[in-house]
């Protein structure tokens, strides 16, 4: 028997224990529960087990050699490596918040599934083979040498973009994981958000510090196994509960037909009618308000003033002037503050006021020019997501650590099977978790909310995650009183279903497991960049083996504290920060990638062009837009979307790279070498 195979049956057999142990630790937990255990120690003795499980492997798999530090030796069999390529994608914009998404935005959610999986098809074809044969450690790396320029020739203006694109494209991305670190850690251990954030930390740095590339991989192998566990039990509990078959991906098809039945029920129901219709009049109050601008900001400071005065002096209770207090305090500062305000509270209360919108419709809109609008950004999102997930750099890094090009090409087999897995139950969940709301929850008494709602909506009391309001006062949960964020369904998932709590710590460790991997993955490809494409590369080219990686080690716990302040702070929601990520990596790094491995005619001066180009249309088209950026989506082009601003970029960026090195001399004769040997087959 050869070598790989005796490592691979090694493998299979201590994860194969794994599984036994992780099976029995369940068990353990479920006996515990029924015996009165307290359901906060069970969410302490998950978040303290999986911390144990991920440092131990970070302990195990600790590092100083630069090649397994940054590439994990390049022995990594390619089902593993698609384990932990899946567990490094299934971020916890997958695990937690693309089913929300579907729960709230039906069809139009489906180009999130559509683009991520259709973007390993173009990762499988156009990237990571060459970059294996390449034989590197870094996106950066490839960059340089294929098209040289600068000092020597040794491509350092190109790296140095590269790196600038890998970090700020990292950033983004690793700040939403961190975010959602915090939000399940403070909700299944009862500690402060802030709080949450820096206890997950601890567990992501314990892997990428000591162990590097290594120590992430068989971490990564680990959570993938909790991600699929945790993610299927629920799923397959609804399917059965609603549909009598407990494989979701074929029975949710069943229960279509009744969710759009009972959405039909709710849209003419007439007490539903009556709280949009009281939703309506608060947005229009608000559009007066911006009407009359600066003038309704002076009466409304005025108004909030003289209610504290008056309740100081009639001598009411204490709370009453202290909620006059907090609502002076609360009262917008100036009056460019409260129309930025006052139009976001018009745009939700406008959003509550619309009828529940078919989910299975596509781009459902009132006139036929805003249905083409909704399609339009449909596709856009959908080719966004693609051509970013073809130039996410802690993906593509991943390319690097298997045996050979024919290993990576399986290994990218392995991942979209592993990543299917999921990726086909999450429609599945969003239908079943709809259909459970729609029929258990609305048209409830008030007086017997189930437990789930408060547990959730107290987290965070200044945005709450859930919000149930009796508008109209008729003691009935009506759909349109019911606020719900997409962030937190899958969380809430077993509660809903009626399942007992250790499902609920379960589906918590498994969205912990897919915030952490991922965050992993992007630390490591932010502090590898830094320490081996800039320290090593351009600073000191001689310093030692042991100097590299103690550097990128500190690079490291640098990077992570930043994005863990950054992700305190709140910036957005999960879902936007990721379409960001891909819009930017798409812009900035596909073009020049996919052209220095097909087109020999690219050269040094035009892959800055179109790094250069593509990144500011991107970022341009944003800042333009986005309204927490300070646009508006009155100047947006085409109708598109803020998030899919790499529909602009990446043409952007590939005409640049085409015209600039056209106009320029071509590139050096060791290139066009270069080029043939990463396409030449094995």
């Amino acid at each position: 028997m050869s070598g790989s195979k005796r490592y691979f049956r090694r493998l299979s057999g201590y994860y194969a224990w794994f599984c036994v142990c992780f099976a029995g630790f369940l068990l353990a937990l479920t006996i515990l529960e029924n015996e009165g255990m307290p359901r906060l120690w069970i969410g302490h003795l998950f978040m303290f087990a999986t911390i144990v499980l991920y440092a131990t492997i970070g302990v195990v798999s600790r590092t100083s050699n630069v090649t397994e530090y940054y590439v994990a030796g390049r022995r990594v069999p390619a089902m593993f490596n698609g384990m932990a390529t899946a567990a490094d994608w299934i971020s916890a914009a997958s695990f937690i918040s693309l089913a929300g998404g579907l729960y709230l935005s039906g069809f139009d959610a489906l180009a999130y599934i559509m683009g991520w999986t259709g973007g390993y098809c173009l990762v499988a074809l156009l990237i990571a083979p060459y970059l294996r044969k390449f034989a590197q450690y870094t996106i950066p790396d490839f960059l340089a040498v294929r098209y040289g320029g600068g000092a020597g020739g040794r491509g350092g203006p190109v790296r140095a973009l590269a790196v600038s694109a890998t970090i700020i494209v990292s950033f983004v991305y690793v700040v939403a994981q961190i975010y959602a670190v915090g939000l399940i850690a403070s909700r299944f251990t009862g500690v402060d958000f802030s709080v949450g954030i820096f206890l997950g930390l601890a567990s992501i740095l314990v892997c990428s510090f000591l162990g590097g590339m290594r120590g992430i991989t068989w971490t990564q192998v680990a959570q993938y196994i909790i991600i699929l566990v945790a993610f299927l039990l629920p799923t397959m509990w609804l399917s059965a509960k609603h549909a009598d078959n407990p494989v979701p991906q074929v029975a949710y098809g069943s229960v279509l037909p009744k969710l759009a039945q009972r959405e039909a029920q709710l849209a003419a129901d007439p007490r539903e009618r009556e709280v949009r219709a009281t939703f309506q009049k608060q947005a229009d109050v608000y559009g007066e308000r911006l009407a009359k601008l600066p003038a309704s900001w002076d009466q409304g400071k005025l108004d909030a003033q003289r209610r504290l005065d008056t309740a100081r002096l009639r001598n009411v209770s204490l709370a009453d002037v202290r909620s006059a207090e907090r609502a002076l305090a609360a009262y917008p500062k100036t009056a460019d503050d409260a129309e930025t305000l006052w139009r976001e509270q018009r745009a939700r209360l406008l959003a509550r006021a619309q009828p529940p919108q078919p989910h299975a419709t596509p781009f459902p809109g009132a006139t036929e020019a805003e249905s083409n609008a909704r399609r339009n950004n449909f596709l856009a999102l959908v080719f966004c997501l693609m051509f970013g997930t073809a130039a996410l750099p802690h993906i593509l890094m991943r390319s690097y650590t298997t045996p050979s090009v024919h290993e990576t090409r399986v290994s990218v087999f392995w991942t979209l099977f592993f990543i299917l897995l999921i990726y086909l139950s999450i429609p599945a969940l969003a239908v079943l978790a709809k259909y459970d709301i729609y029929t258990s929850l609305v048209g409830s008494d008030f007086s017997s909310l189930p437990t789930w709602i408060s547990y959730w909506g107290n987290i965070d009391k200044v945005n709450p995650l859930i919000q149930v309001v009796d508008i109209n006062g008729d003691g009935l949960v009506q759909l349109a009183e019911i606020a719900i964020d997409g962030d937190v369904l899958v969380l809430a998932t077993p509660e809903i279903g009626g399942l007992p709590y250790v499902i609920s710590g379960l589906v918590a460790a498994g969205g912990l497991a897919a915030a952490l991997s991922t965050a992993d993955g992007l630390l490591l490809a932010i502090s590898n960049a830094l320490s081996h494409d800039i320290y090593y590369k351009l600073v000191d080219p001689g310093a030692s083996t042991q100097k590299r990686v103690t550097i990128s080690k500190l690079l490291l716990l640098a990077v992570a504290f930043i994005a863990a302040y950054a992700a305190s702070q709140k910036p957005a929601d999960i879902l936007s920060l990721v379409g960001a990520a891909f819009s930017l990596a798409a812009s900035t790094l596909f073009p020049p990638l996919v052209l220095g491995v097909f087109w020999k005619r690219a050269n040094h001066a035009g892959a800055i062009a179109g790094m250069v180009v593509g990144f500011l249309v991107c970022f341009y088209y944003m800042i333009r837009v986005h309204p927490m950026l300070g646009g508006e989506m009155d100047a947006a082009w085409f109708e598109i979307a803020p998030m899919s601003a790499g529909i602009f970029g990446v043409p952007a960026g590939l005409l640049a790279i085409v015209v600039v090195s056209l106009l320029t001399a071509p590139p050096a004769r060791g290139s066009d070498g270069l080029v043939d040997y990463i396409r030449a087959p094995e």
